[in-house]
């Protein structure tokens, strides 16, 4: 998916990491770093995505949105946290401004594509259909959650460290326990609702 992206300016990383080379190979050094950062990332930025977004052609201008302001930070990677860290909170950072234009929730459409899909080998259609299912209603209950509660539960959701969480949005460690387990609660009470 990340290929289709287009570098189409270039970027002060070529510069910097060009040292005594030409700008050009420079530019190919900064471009093989930000695929590989898109690669390595990818999965993670999509699912933070989908815990913001419901709309699917959304997901994809916020994910090009991601990857275009990524490119444009890595001049400023000092490398005192890592880079899975850093790109979350580019992705973060993105994801809260587009919750703040929203004037409302954006509702799940009955026809709202898994964002993530499980290899079916094997798995009955069943199976399957159960677990895109309860992906679904997962994605649409953390959409319901209030904005602090739903940025800890989709970074927790990627295995993110109470520590990556409190760098990524500028918080301390024990208001993310606090935020995380609040979140917790209140989205386990409105997947019951969903189940009732």
């Amino acid at each position: 998916m990340f290929s289709s992206l287009k570098l189409r300016q270039k970027s002060p990383v070529a510069v910097a990491a060009a040292g005594d080379s030409k700008p050009d190979e420079g530019q190919s050094v900064s471009q093989a770093l930000f695929k590989q950062w898109m690669a390595e990332h990818e999965k993670m930025l999509r699912h933070l995505i989908c815990g913001f977004e419901a709309k699917p052609a959304l997901q994809e201008e916020l994910f090009q949105d991601i990857a275009l302001n990524i490119w444009q930070a890595m001049p400023k990677f000092r490398q005192d946290a890592g880079v899975k860290t850093f790109v979350a909170r580019i992705a973060h950072n993105i994801l809260v401004t587009h919750v703040a234009k929203s004037v409302r929730t954006v509702k799940t459409e009955h026809g709202e594509q898994a964002y993530h899909q499980q290899a079916a080998t094997d798995v009955t259609p069943y199976q399957a259909l159960d677990q895109k299912q309860r992906q679904q209603r997962l994605s649409c209950a953390i959409r319901q959650l209030k904005l602090e509660q739903r940025q800890v539960i989709t970074l927790a959701l990627e295995g993110m460290s109470y520590q990556e969480m409190a760098d990524i949005l500028c918080l301390s460690v024990n208001l993310v326990g606090v935020r995380l387990q609040r979140g917790k609660t209140a989205l386990s009470q409105l997947l019951k609702v969903q189940e009732g």
